[in-house]
């Protein structure tokens, strides 16, 4: 098993991938609230606490902690022109083993929305669980009527591979999904997520 770094830093074209920081809260804040009406059909229920500065440093302790026991990767999108965090994404649930496979799970802030921010760090993400962590297989989820995350994940190699009944609480009920899968040795057709 590979050993991830407490600190993890990708690059992309236009983004700087890196682990959440304590100095994150304010923009990080700003940004969840200003997006809140866009992300809360998508998400799990946000609870009472999810805003606080608590709450934010239980997540870079999370972040941190996951990241050196190797069970995830939780990185913020940073845009590099202008420092912004525009989002994150997280390749959790890390198996080893004869698994070797992890789940992606993603968000991005509505002003940044559908800019070709997530796509550049879904192809980088995948590229890392792939060559540096040794995975075979990254699975993601989503709600069947979420076209643009469905797009987004067919944009970036994933395969369709069918549905999960009552997969995840979303806004307090139990909501089915359809699952995603990129592998590293795709057999199943032309694949750019590897």
């Amino acid at each position: 098993m590979l050993l991830i770094r407490r600190k993890i830093k990708i690059e992309t074209e236009r983004l700087t991938l890196r682990t959440p920081i304590h100095s994150d809260f304010r923009a990080w804040t700003a940004l969840r609230v200003k997006s809140q009406s866009y992300l809360v059909p998508w998400e799990p229920t946000w609870a009472d606490d999810h805003l606080t500065r608590k709450a934010f440093t239980n997540r870079v302790y999370w972040a941190s902690r996951s990241i050196s026991s190797g069970t995830a990767m939780p990185l913020f999108l940073i845009r590099r022109e202008d420092q912004s965090l525009i989002g994150a994404i997280t390749l959790d649930n890390i198996r080893r083993g004869p698994s070797q496979a992890a789940t992606l799970g993603y968000w991005t802030g509505e002003p940044f929305a559908r800019q070709g921010y997530m796509r550049e760090a879904i192809g980088a993400v995948v590229h890392q669980a792939f060559t540096r962590l040794d995975l075979s297989r990254v699975e993601a989820a989503c709600l069947p009527e979420n076209a643009a995350s469905r797009g987004l994940l067919e944009k970036t190699g994933f395969k369709y591979e069918g549905v999960a009944q009552s997969y995840l609480q979303i806004e307090g009920r139990w909501r089915t999904h359809v699952l995603y899968a990129a592998l590293r040795s795709d057999r199943r057709g032309k694949t750019e997520a590897g």
